[in-house]
C-alpha cells in the first residue's frame, strides 16, 4: 500500500488531542441541542434555504455555527488520527489500515441501508448527518482495536 498520503506521526497525538473533546462535544449537543449564543455569525452560503422563503444562491446567511464548528473540529481531528502513521509503519500496519477502512465503508452503507429502509422524516435528516461521520470512527475504532489487541505475525 502506498503510504504517500499519510501524514507524520507527529500528528497523531495532535488529532487525539482535537479528536477526544470534539467527540465528547457533538454527543453533548446531539444530546442538548446547546448552541452557544456568541457564535452567531453572517457566513458566506453557496445555497441557503429557509423552511418557509425561496433558496438563494451565493449570499451571507446568518446562523449560529455551534455545530458547523463541532463538525469541522471533529472531521480534522479525526483525519489527523485515521490518516497519521504509525511509528512503525510496515506491510502489516498498511494491511490493517486498508481492511479496517473497507470495513468501515461497509459497515457504514450497510447502516444506510437501514435507515433508508426503515427511518422516515425528519428523524432521516438526522441519521445522516451522524452518517457524515460514520466512516471515520469505524474505521478509527477498527483499526485501533486490531492493532493493539493483535500481536504481530513474524515472518
Amino acid at each position: 500500500m502506498n503510504t504517500n498520503l499519510l501524514l507524520p506521526h507527529r500528528f497523531k497525538v495532535i488529532g487525539w488531542w482535537i479528536l477526544i473533546p470534539a467527540f465528547g462535544l457533538g454527543v453533548l449537543h446531539s444530546i442538548t441541542e446547546f448552541e452557544a449564543e456568541w457564535l452567531h455569525a453572517r457566513v458566506f452560503a453557496f445555497w441557503s434555504d429557509n423552511l418557509f422563503a425561496q433558496g438563494h444562491f451565493f449570499q451571507r446567511y446568518e446562523t449560529n455555527i455551534t455545530a458547523t464548528i463541532i463538525g469541522v473540529v471533529l472531521v480534522l481531528g479525526g483525519l489527523l488520527v485515521g490518516f497519521s502513521r504509525e511509528k512503525v509503519e510496515d506491510e502489516y500496519i498498511a494491511n490493517l489500515r486498508l481492511t479496517s477502512l473497507m470495513w468501515a465503508v461497509w459497515v457504514n452503507y450497510l447502516l444506510l441501508l437501514v435507515a433508508l429502509l426503515f427511518i422516515w422524516g425528519l428523524p432521516f435528516l438526522t441519521v445522516m448527518v451522524y452518517n457524515m461521520f460514520t466512516v471515520l470512527v469505524i474505521f478509527i475504532v477498527r483499526f485501533n482495536i486490531l492493532l493493539h489487541r493483535q500481536p504481530r505475525e513474524i515472518a
